[in-house]
């Protein structure tokens, strides 16, 4: 009987031993073909991007019209009748100055003026006595002339008297500061005991009437506010009440200081409104560069450029995008140029794409709005 060697059956049990593993290694790459990764993953959709944006800023209420009262003469305050927040009529005492020495120069312009009367009786005695003479042709016509004029000097000097008089009977009427309009005190500059001068503001009063809110507006934004533009106000003391202002000035310089221009927004009357509340006002502008907000986290890297991932949705698929950071907000990336609407961008796991990957979006559609001030546009966020 023919007996194969052991050296023959060693090659066969190797070689059916390759073959086999040769087509488990084919089964193997065969089945590592066919499977493919699909990852699912949370985008955002950038929507129409707005052409206005939102102003918002905060100010106080004020009176249209506030009165710095001051005494129009010099001297020492020596009574004060009004507090601070104090309502105050037409006509009220505010405070007083010693009028001493006022007192004293009216009695003087008194005995200036009596003595200037005497003055021109006795002129006008002696002119008539002249012209008496000169018609008898006893006295020359220059001792007329002479009476004359020494009559007309003693009136002009008792004219000047009585001025002095009054003047001095002003000045001691204008010891007492009085309040010209209805109003209320919102300030009080000096007190009893202090010297001041005149003109020096001793009571600030803010008159009845039309109220509006005074607001620093910073020279970035200035352009925006114009005489006429009609913005919303509403107040911290009331969530619920709003009003519609409107700018009624617009400073023509900034502050030195803060570099701010003041505006002031009128307010239609409403007894809710007190002088001293805190206000904000809210406007629409145009924006300057159009931009779109999307999550930090959706901001990638690539060759050290910043770039998007965007997913096609025709082939599902992501795609790397470059793209132009305008800046950063506290929660989010303003984007200044590479996205538009409709696009749609990997809002997390970033660092996990690849060109090509395919991916699955799941979950329902949810509104995600940014902020005007910060992107002037909206991304929708799907996951």
């Amino acid at each position: 009987m023919f007996s194969p060697s052991h050296s023959s059956i060693r090659s066969s049990v190797i070689a059916l031993t390759s073959i086999a593993a040769f087509a488990l290694s084919g089964c193997s790459e065969e089945k590592a073909e066919t499977k493919e990764i699909v990852r699912p993953v949370k985008v955002v959709e950038i929507a129409a991007v707005d052409s206005t944006r939102t102003l918002s800023y905060s100010g106080t209420v004020r009176a249209r019209t506030e009165m710095n009262l001051g005494f129009r003469i010099n001297g020492k305050i020596i009574g004060r009748t009004v507090d601070i927040g104090q309502r105050v009529k037409s006509g009220d005492l505010l405070a007083r100055i010693d009028p001493a020495d006022y007192e004293l120069a009216l009695t003087s312009a008194k005995a200036s003026l009596d003595a200037a009367e005497r003055q021109v009786e006795t002129t006008d005695l002696a002119r008539v006595r002249a012209e008496q003479l000169f018609a008898k042709n006893v006295s020359p016509k220059s001792q007329l002339e002479q009476a004359t004029l020494s009559y007309n000097q003693a009136v002009a000097t008792r004219d000047s008297a009585k001025s002095a008089l009054e003047q001095a009977q002003n000045q001691v009427t204008y010891t007492d500061l009085k309040s010209d309009q209805n109003g209320i005190v919102t300030a009080i500059n000096a007190d009893v005991g202090q010297v001041v001068g005149s003109g020096t503001p001793v009571v600030t009063v803010a008159v009845d009437g039309e109220k509006e809110v005074l607001v620093a507006i910073p020279e970035t934004d200035i352009a925006q506010f114009k005489p006429g533009k009609t913005v919303t106000v509403g107040f911290w003391s009331d969530a619920t009440l709003f009003l519609q202002g409107k700018v009624r000035e617009v400073a023509g310089s900034a502050e030195p200081q803060s570099r701010t221009f003041a505006i002031r927004v009128s307010l239609p009357n409403d007894p809710n409104v007190l002088l001293g509340m805190t206000a904000g006002i809210v406007a629409s502008a145009s924006a300057t560069q159009p931009l779109v907000s999307i999550p930090l986290s959706a901001l990638a890297k690539k060759d050290d450029q910043p770039i998007v991932w965007t997913v096609d949705r025709a082939g599902d698929t992501v795609h790397s995008r470059s793209v132009k950071v305008a800046g950063f907000t506290g929660d989010g990336v303003r984007i200044a140029d590479g996205l538009k609407p409709g696009d749609v961008v990997v809002a997390a796991g970033t660092q996990f794409m690849t060109e090509g990957l395919r991916v699955k979006l799941e979950g329902a559609v949810e509104q995600q709005s940014a902020s005007a001030d910060d992107a002037g546009g909206n991304a929708r966020l799907v996951r």
